[in-house]
């Protein structure tokens, strides 16, 4: 196939390709797997303004069960934490059950810097309405496949009311501004750090056994670390299961950190439909360079906090690649059967198309022409090929001229032409190899004669095969050929 004709077809796979690309794109907005992979790949060191204070499996042997233990602890703790100069401190432990000295935390538990937790789909802390501290929902968002990848601002409760989330709250306390916003925020995976403050255990805030110098300034987390309780344990990206504190500890340090800018919708499409298109434009194996280079910018643009779905984009560049694949098949399949010069079937697709009418040669009459050119071969010497190309489009638009809506025309050799005549009668035969013969007695390049010789014949009794047929229409051919050639 010519590379005309690969062009030609560019135009009709370059606009399925977009329209692939823009349906991909809406059916795949975001790669969660591709976020999980640079998340692991790429971690971001827990901001050092937040620190974790666990009540670790030693705090729980001094002081009992959690739910049971005196309330008071964690007035001692919260004024240690006053004390060494702390921004904000966020409990995320659940104080739901009742008990006796709830009074005596209401100073404590109304300052505007301490931040409650709350079970998920309540709008108050219901302990005890005397305090004023902010509170916020104890949650984060759990994928199907039992891991944390996100988390939100804030979360509806139980009337429908969107109430802010905990991390939201303690950024809020510390002066950080955060919309309301049931938006999902990548929660930036942490690795391990060992130069990092280690876990301060709760027992030592209460007697107030630490460095101030650790906690002046900081945003403190208190929440549960102790081992084998499993609870609000969960998996993050790495598949392991840390506990739920550490995780909204990662949140915190996530709205911190500058947001992540997911792509709007549309600015996404585009760019999937113009590298679906550049890839059928560039031919080639460039549409696999052209994936390749989209999961490659997924990276850089990740540490600038920027969402792009690199996995979408590649696809839409094999999209791309799969379409000129399919050109280069349909290409190759049709290029056994066409002539790439005049686009008309060649001699193969001419001994098939004659077979397969052949059946109904009955009900349905078939005529053959058999168009020569002499003086080809001479233009072709003289001006060269190109000028001989030039003919023949010449040679086969007159041709074109005069066929019937059903009938098949047909490269027969170099400068031979057939053309297949479908349901013909002997009348309709003979008024088609006129017309064309009298158009191609008009035909000629420069200062060369040239001379076309049309033969015919038509299916009969005298007619027992497809093969007759053809030698019927070149025994006429010779004979208008010679009849020329002694009328001079």
């Amino acid at each position: 196939m010519s590379r005309s004709a690969e062009r030609s077809l560019a135009l009709f796979t370059a606009p399925v390709a977009a329209l692939l690309a823009a349906l991909l794109t809406l059916l795949m907005p975001a790669n969660p797997r591709l976020n999980d992979a640079l998340n692991r790949a790429l971690p971001a060191p827990t901001d050092r303004r937040v620190v974790l204070v666990g009540i670790d499996d030693a705090t729980l042997r001094d002081y009992g069960r959690v739910g049971s233990w005196p309330r008071d602890l964690y007035g001692q703790a919260l004024a240690t934490l006053e004390q060494a100069g702390a921004t904000a401190v966020g409990i995320d432990v659940l104080l739901t059950d009742p008990t006796q000295n709830d009074a005596q935390l209401r100073e404590a538990f109304s300052r505007s810097n301490v931040v409650l937790a709350t079970a998920p789909g309540e709008s108050t802390l219901l302990a005890s309405p005397a305090w004023r501290s902010p509170t916020g929902i104890s949650a984060l968002n759990v994928s199907p496949d039992g891991v944390v990848r996100s988390f939100q601002t804030a979360y509806p409760d139980s009337a429908g009311r969107l109430q802010p989330s905990f991390a939201r709250q303690l950024a809020v306390a510390a002066g950080r501004s955060v919309e309301l916003s049931t938006q999902p925020h990548v929660l930036r995976y942490a690795a391990p750090d060992p130069d990092r403050l280690p876990v301060i255990p709760f027992r030592d805030v209460v007697s107030g056994n630490v460095r101030y110098g650790d906690i002046q300034g900081k945003i403190v987390l208190i929440g549960l670390t102790a081992s084998g309780t499993g609870a609000g344990a969960v998996r993050d990206v790495t598949g392991q299961t840390v506990p739920g504190t550490e995780l909204q500890v990662r949140a915190v340090s996530s709205l911190l950190s500058p947001p992540f800018t997911t792509l709007p919708t549309w600015l996404t499409v585009l760019l999937s439909v113009a590298i679906a298109v550049t890839a059928v434009l560039a031919r080639g194996l460039w549409g696999f360079a052209l994936a390749m280079l989209a999961l490659l910018a997924a990276a850089p643009l990740w540490l600038l906090s920027v969402l792009l779905p690199g996995v979408t984009l590649s696809l839409a560049a094999i999209i791309g690649t799969a379409l000129v694949a399919a050109e280069r098949w349909w290409n190759l399949r049709t290029l056994a059967l066409r002539d790439p010069l005049t686009g008309f079937g060649n001699r193969v697709a001419f001994t098939r198309a004659l077979e397969q009418r052949w059946a109904t040669r009955q009900a349905r009459p078939l005529g053959l022409l058999l168009v020569d050119l002499s003086g080809f071969r001479k233009v072709n010497e003289v001006y060269g090929a190109h000028a001989g190309d030039e003919l023949l489009r010449d040679l086969s638009g007159r041709i074109m001229q005069h066929k019937r809506r059903s009938d098949l025309i047909f490269r027969w050799g170099p400068d031979e032409f057939a053309v297949l005549l479908d349901q013909a009668s002997a009348q309709d035969v003979a008024q088609v190899a006129q017309r064309v013969q009298e158009s191609l007695d008009r035909i000629s390049y420069r200062d060369l004669p040239l001379r076309a010789s049309v033969g015919a014949a038509r299916t009969g009794d005298d007619v027992q095969t497809p093969v007759d047929l053809v030698e019927a229409a070149s025994r006429s051919r010779y004979r208008v050929k010679y009849q020329r050639e002694q009328r001079g």
